[in-house]
């Protein structure tokens, strides 16, 4: 067991080494690059929307219920800035980093696994095309510079999601939530998410990538490579974020 883990390893890092060269055609990899923020990036928008504005809304009143029921007096203007702390700290670039894992990374995996066992990767190899780099730099650079857009929508609308809870719950008025989302937030917190959004889409794109890369048999074993791939992004994630927290915040 021990070392199978520390061969799949070694070939995930030979694999990124390959795929982190230069491109040897640059009008093609900006082809494959446009493509990749389409279909990782731009096709990702509605289920960020949609999720955050909701959870924005639940993580608002949540918050409203837990002040009102404290034995102390608390101002319904902390609603705003609670709902906004939770955002920026845990919700946007953890929550929905590992909602994109799902997503994304099932399709990066079924994508390369079916390309694989068609043999399009053994042709593309015996053209002398560094295959690792042609499929797996533009995820790479696709998600490393399309996810923190995505986490930044992430937070702008699940604040915005709190605000229409306001207003249809009546529990605390518009003013006071503008004044909480208005207070003062250290700019570590914001770095920090950023951050590990960043480390999470690198690990979103890879991991996937290695799965589908490596897979063997037919279309029953890119089905289990994706599922395995998505496994195991997110808990790679949860791992990166223990020690990104460990790191900035301590």
């Amino acid at each position: 067991m021990l070392k199978k883990f520390f061969t799949a390893v070694g070939e995930y890092m030979i694999l990124l080494g390959k795929s982190l060269q230069k491109p040897q055609k640059m009008r093609v990899f900006w082809k494959l690059f446009m493509r990749e923020i389409n279909d990782l990036g731009v096709n990702s928008f509605g289920l960020v929307v949609f999720t955050s504005i909701f959870v924005g809304a639940v993580v608002a009143i949540q918050m409203f219920n837990n002040f009102d029921a404290s034995s102390f007096p608390i101002p319904t203007s902390f609603v705003g800035y609670a709902t906004k702390a939770v955002l920026v700290l845990e919700f946007s670039p953890t929550i929905i980093s590992l909602i994109l894992a799902g997503k994304v990374g099932s399709y990066i995996a079924s994508s390369i696994g079916t390309m694989r066992v068609s043999e399009q990767i053994d042709a593309l190899d015996i053209m002398g095309v560094n295959s690792p780099n042609f499929l797996i730099l533009p995820k790479i650079i696709a998600c490393v510079l399309f996810n923190p857009i995505l986490i930044a929508i992430s937070i702008v609308f699940g604040i915005g999601g709190g605000y229409i809870a306001g207003i249809l719950t009546g529990n605390w008025t518009e003013n006071d939530y503008i004044v909480g989302i208005q207070m003062y937030m250290p700019n570590l917190f914001i770095y920090y998410a950023f951050i590990k959004t960043i480390v999470f889409a690198f690990i979103i794109a890879t991991v996937p990538s290695y799965f589908g890369y490596f897979v063997k048999g037919g279309s029953l074993e890119v089905g289990r490579a994706s599922t395995q791939a998505v496994v195991w992004t997110m808990v790679f994630i949860i791992i990166s974020e223990l020690i990104l927290t460990q790191l900035i915040l301590s």
